[in-house]
């Protein structure tokens, strides 16, 4: 693997590799010091043109946490700001001998560009509305936890993705981890917030939150990508929380359910906040799992090129 830019080739070996490595690295990240010299000597760049809190300081810890040289870049205040151009850029940074470039942008396939531009190492940390693989791989190693008599496969599990499936990323990477690995995946929302043709995926479709959570072993609720959507595609924001909103009652109806979340939470919208805070929520674990999926993508694309 020389670049991770999406999950939609994986199969299941190339999951089940990754989460092996990404639990080795979470026992490091459990010891006094939390830290190895993988990838000492190896330089990498943080390229954020996006906003981004979470993803950003993760693979930030990662990268320490391996030993690497970090640099994070963003675009407020870069030359981007004063027109540069976005492959100019990268061919800067690279010819300051930049190996490992992790990239968000807000353009679909920026990327998948920048690995055919650059001879540094790309690692997708979210691309617009396309993918975000690393998202995925974590959210794909805290699903397995939940259910470790399973090992990894997920053959027959029910897991549902609530809310703004258009414009996430995060729902596409997750549509083809768990459907690689075998889970049963159904999607809802409003029809307005649901893309056409989302089935040729091998997704069940419904716009009812009562269906979507029949059944279900695991509900993943988006957060409304209100950045990205144009105006109208819902009432408001208090009759969406009513209608696909997780809230106490559904926790009470099926007491076995397990709530995942990428974040940020817009409480009150997609969980209630009792939800939010509620035993069977795993999100701060999903936060855990990320620096160490993140150190296991780092790793692994290293240790292919020899490094």
């Amino acid at each position: 693997m020389r670049h991770l830019l999406g999950l939609k080739d994986f199969a299941r070996t190339d999951y089940d590799d990754l989460l092996g490595v990404a639990r080795q690295m979470r026992e490091v990240l459990e010891r006094p010091v939390k830290k190895v010299p993988t990838l000492q000597g190896v330089t990498v760049v943080n390229l954020f043109f996006e906003s981004s809190t979470r993803t950003r300081l993760s693979f930030e810890l990662a990268e320490k946490r391996l030993s690497a040289d970090t640099v994070s870049f963003t675009a407020a205040g870069s030359s981007v700001s004063k027109g540069e151009t976005l492959r100019d850029t990268a061919r800067n940074l690279e010819a300051m001998k930049v190996d490992v470039a992790v990239v968000r942008h807000s353009s679909p396939g920026v990327p998948h560009y920048l690995a055919r531009c650059l001879n540094a190492q790309i690692v997708n940390a979210g691309d617009g509305a396309n993918e975000h693989p690393t998202q995925g791989l974590l959210d794909l190693l805290t699903i397995s936890d939940l259910f470790p008599e399973r090992g990894d496969d997920l053959t027959g599990l029910n897991v549902s993705i609530l809310g703004d499936v258009t414009h996430s990323r995060v729902a596409r990477s997750n549509i083809y981890a768990l459907t690689t690995m075998g889970a049963n995946v159904t999607v809802c929302g409003p029809p307005t917030l649901l893309p056409r043709g989302i089935e040729t995926l091998g997704v069940k479709v419904t716009h009812r939150l009562d269906e979507a959570l029949d059944g279900c072993d695991v509900a993943m609720a988006l957060r409304l990508q209100l950045e990205r959507q144009g105006a109208g595609l819902f009432p408001t924001l208090r009759e969406y929380h009513q209608r696909f909103g997780v809230k106490a009652e559904h926790l009470d109806r099926h007491p076995n359910l397990r709530i995942l979340h990428p974040g940020p939470i817009n409480r009150g919208v997609e969980l209630a906040s009792e939800v939010a805070d509620h035993e069977n929520a795993v999100i701060l674990d999903q936060v855990t799992n990320g620096v160490a999926v993140r150190m296991a993508v780092l790793y692994t694309l290293r240790a292919g090129q020899g490094g």
